[in-house]
């Protein structure tokens, strides 16, 4: 499913860790990996008051950087049978990455949520989520805790049945397929806006349908596993969906 797996890096602590979860699962899928560092070139067109040498000497240091950084996580891949190509590209961080992406036909893009910048977004930084956001291909965030293990025995799917949440089961269950993982399966009732939408409140002739349709959900996410031979477990809650998909996370020891 991945013949190709980008991996970007800034050569942070987050890029490191969702490097180890990517060449991981190109080892299972016998993927080729490309670790590229885009050296910022806003960073480095200096200011009215800079000289040519101040801006040329930026350039170089922000280009030994990015190479340090790719031969970092080509450490990594050497700890493994994974086979890898390096790059340093110049541009605007986000841009390049896309369009690396759809020059070396990748499958899957591997970045962790946070690099050098910070928060930049309370969940996600901003150059992470504008790759997430109008990439084509699927991306596989890594949050900036360190790597203790990245095979994965259990895999979260959360869905409410959409086309987009039907494209992410695909990929969770292929991924399930290669470590023999169990998949949990599960939908959220969105109460908060339901109840938002109604004055009266929210009883149980309005959840009903609403219950129905995820129920039904996790139902075509069971029978996709059965039919690749996976087990699922599945669970339809209410609440507001990130906290509900944290809890059930954090109540099933998933993280």
């Amino acid at each position: 499913m991945y013949d190709t797996i980008l991996i970007p890096t800034d050569g942070s602590e987050g890029a490191k860790a969702a490097a180890r979860h990517g060449v991981n699962l190109a080892a299972a899928f016998d993927s080729h990996v490309h670790f590229l560092s885009v050296v910022d070139e806003r960073r480095y067109t200096g200011s009215i008051a800079d000289t040519d040498s101040v801006v040329r000497d930026q350039r170089e240091l922000f280009e030994r950087q990015a190479t340090g950084a790719v031969q970092t996580l080509e450490e990594i891949a050497t700890e493994t049978p994974v086979t890898c190509t390096t790059a340093v590209e110049h541009g605007v961080p986000y841009e390049t990455i896309l369009s690396y992406a759809n020059q070396h036909d990748i499958d899957l893009i591997t970045m962790g949520t946070h690099g050098r910048t910070g928060f930049d977004r309370f969940l996600v930084g901003s150059m992470t989520e504008r790759v997430v956001r109008t990439s084509t291909v699927p991306v596989l965030t890594s949050r900036r805790k360190p790597v203790e293990h990245t095979d994965y025995d259990r895999i979260l799917i959360p869905t409410d049945g959409s086309e987009a949440a039907t494209a992410a089961i695909d990929h969770g269950i292929a991924i399930a397929e290669q470590y023999d993982a169990t998949i949990h399966a599960l939908s959220v009732v969105d109460s908060s806006a339901l109840a938002g939408s109604y004055d009266i409140g929210v009883g149980p002739d309005i959840i009903e349908p609403w219950e129905e349709d995820c129920e039904q959900a996790v139902a075509d996410v069971t029978e996709k596993c059965e039919n690749r031979g996976l087990n699922s477990i599945t669970e339809v809650a209410q609440g507001t969906p990130y906290r509900e998909i944290r809890d059930y996370i954090d109540n099933e020891g998933l993280c």
